[in-house]
C-alpha cells in the first residue's frame, strides 16, 4: 500500500528527504511557508554561504544527485588567514585534495527543489505556513498568510523539516506532556556583506579558500561564489566596545573596517550601502527531546537540532539525518515502529555533540587561528597523524572528512586528544624540538 507522507518545509533537508522517500515509492506532499524562491527575486542580507563536506556529499550520493550539486560548488582546500598588518597565511584543511565546498544556500535549495520535483510522486506547495498538526489524526493544517486561505492534508507520516524556528516542533511541544526544549543565543550577531568580482568576473581573493579575518572577540569570513564574488559575513558582538551597537554611522563603520580589515576595504566598493541595507541577524542553538512522536511524526534537520554555523556542519548534519533514516528503513524493512525510536536514539547524541563543537569552533576561528601556539599544535598533530594514521585522526578531519565516525564519537576522541596535546604543548622547548623523536615517543606513551 502506498504511504502518504507530509513534509513540513521545502528547505535543504525537507527537499532531500523527499527524494529519499519518493525513490522508495512513498507519495510526498511538501508544504513550504515561503514563496517559490525560483520564481521571485531573492533579497540578500540573511544568508551565510554553506560549506558542503563529506557527510553532506554522502547524503547527496545516496540518491545519486551529487554530480548535479558539484556543478554549483567551489572546493576550498584550506583557510586563508588575513592578519591586521595585511599579511596572509594559508592553513590546509586536510591532506592531499581534501576540501570543503562553498555553495550558495539559495542555489543548492533551488537545485534540490528541482530534483525533488523530478520525482513523479513529490509535490511542493508554496506559501503554506503550518498552523496546526493533529497528532491523533495526522492531519496538518496550513495557511496562506496573504490570502488567509487554509488547506488540510492527511498523511500516514509527518516529518517536520521547517528549520530552527519550526512550527512543526512547536506543535509537538504543545501536544506533549514532557517536551524538553532549550534555545541558546550567542552574544554575537552577523551581517552579510560582499566582495564583488573584478573585471571579467575575476576573483579578487584566492578562489579555493575560506577566508578568515580573526580578530579575537569577532571576525569576518568570505566564501567564493560561482560568479566571481565572495559572500562575506561579519560576526560581531551586539554590544560592547567593538560591536554592532557602536556602528551606527558611516564614519564609524569606515573607521572600524579600515582599522580591522584594511586589506578587505579596497575590495568592497559597496561596503557602506551593504552594511546599512542588510540586517543584523542572531545565531541560535536549539536542542530538544523527543524528536519522534507515536512512531508516525519526526523532527529532522534544524527543526531537531539547529546549530551555529562555525563548524560548517548544519546542512551536513541534516543530510546525515536522511542517510541514517534511509539505512534504518533498509535495516527494519520499513517497520516504522522500529525505525523511529532508533533514528532518535542514534541522532540525538550526535545533534547535541555537533552543536557543542560548533560553538567551540567559533572561539577557535576568531581567537586561535592567528595564535602561533595553536598553529604549532596543528602542525604536530598533522605530522603525527601522517606517520600513525591508525592511531590519530585530527579532530577537524574526524568531523569533516570521516562520515563513518559519529559526531558524538568524534567529540569524545577529540577531548581525549586535546588532553594529550595539552601535555605535549607544555613540554620544555616544544617550539624548537617539535619534530624530534622524543616528542613523537611522548605522544605514543600518552596514547
Amino acid at each position: 500500500m502506498e504511504k502518504n507522507v507530509t513534509i513540513v518545509g521545502a528547505g535543504l533537508v525537507g527537499s532531500l528527504l523527499s527524494i529519499y522517500l519518493a525513490k522508495r515509492g512513498y507519495k510526498i506532499n511538501i508544504y513550504e511557508r515561503r514563496a517559490d524562491m525560483r520564481k521571485i527575486k531573492m533579497n540578500a542580507g540573511k544568508s551565510i554561504n554553506l560549506a558542503l563536506s563529506d557527510r553532506g556529499w554522502r547524503g547527496l550520493a545516496g540518491v545519486g544527485i551529487s554530480d548535479e550539486i558539484k556543478k554549483i560548488a567551489i572546493p576550498m582546500y584550506g583557510r586563508q588567514i588575513h592578519h591586521k598588518d595585511g599579511t596572509t597565511v594559508f592553513q590546509k584543511y586536510g591532506k592531499d585534495e581534501q576540501a570543503i565546498y562553498s555553495v550558495s544556500r539559495a542555489e543548492i535549495n533551488m537545485r534540490l527543489m528541482d530534483l525533488a520535483e523530478q520525482q513523479k510522486n513529490v509535490k511542493i506547495h508554496f506559501d503554506k505556513r503550518c498552523s496546526h498538526i493533529n497528532r491523533a489524526t495526522l492531519e496538518c493544517e496550513f495557511i496562506n498568510d496573504s490570502t488567509q486561505q487554509t488547506v488540510k492534508q492527511n498523511a500516514d507520516m509527518i516529518f517536520g523539516a521547517d528549520g530552527a524556528f519550526a512550527s512543526s516542533r512547536l506543535n509537538m511541544q504543545l501536544s506533549s506532556d514532557r517536551f524538553e526544549y532549550n534555545q541558546h543565543y550567542i552574544d554575537c550577531g552577523y551581517k552579510e556583506l560582499i566582495i564583488p568580482p573584478g573585471a571579467g568576473e575575476k576573483f579578487l581573493l584566492e578562489k579555493n579558500a575560506l577566508h578568515i579575518w580573526p580578530r579575537g572577540s569577532f571576525m569576518m569570513i568570505a566564501l567564493p561564489n560561482l560568479d566571481g564574488n565572495f559572500t562575506c559575513t561579519l560576526f560581531l558582538p551586539f554590544a560592547g566596545e567593538r560591536s554592532f551597537k557602536n556602528l551606527q554611522t558611516k564614519d564609524a563603520v569606515s573607521k572600524f573596517f579600515n582599522e580591522e580589515f584594511p586589506d578587505a576595504v579596497p575590495l568592497m566598493p559597496t561596503l557602506l550601502e551593504d552594511f546599512f541595507a542588510n540586517p543584523v541577524s542572531s545565531l541560535v542553538t536549539v536542542k530538544c527531546f523527543p524528536w519522534t512522536f507515536d512512531n508516525k511524526i519526526a523532527l529532522i534537520g534544524d527543526a531537531a537540532h539547529a546549530i551555529v554555523p562555525f563548524y560548517g556542519q548544519g546542512m551536513n548534519c541534516g543530510f546525515e539525518d536522511c542517510v541514517v533514516l534511509n539505512e534504518l528503513i533498509d535495516k527494519h524493512k520499513e517497520d516504522w515502529n522500529k525505525i523511529m525510536p532508533e533514528y532518535q536514539n542514534l541522532r540525538k547524541p550526535d545533534g547535541d555533540a555537533i552543536a557543542d563543537m560548533a560553538i567551540a569552533n567559533f572561539i577557535e576561528m576568531r581567537d586561535k587561528t592567528a595564535d602561533p601556539k595553536f598553529l604549532l599544535q596543528k602542525k604536530i598533530e598533522a605530522k603525527f597523524s601522517q606517520k600513525y594514521p591508525d592511531k590519530w585522526i585530527p579532530f577537524y578531519s574526524m568531523v569533516t572528512y570521516s562520515p563513518h565516525i559519529r559526531y558524538s564519537t568524534a567529540l569524545q576522541e577529540g577531548t581525549r586528544q586535546q588532553a594529550i596535546m595539552d601535555k605535549v604543548m607544555a613540554l620544555p622547548g616544544i617550539e624548537k624540538n617539535w619534530e624530534s623523536e622524543e616528542v613523537e615517543k611522548k605522544m605514543l606513551d600518552y596514547l
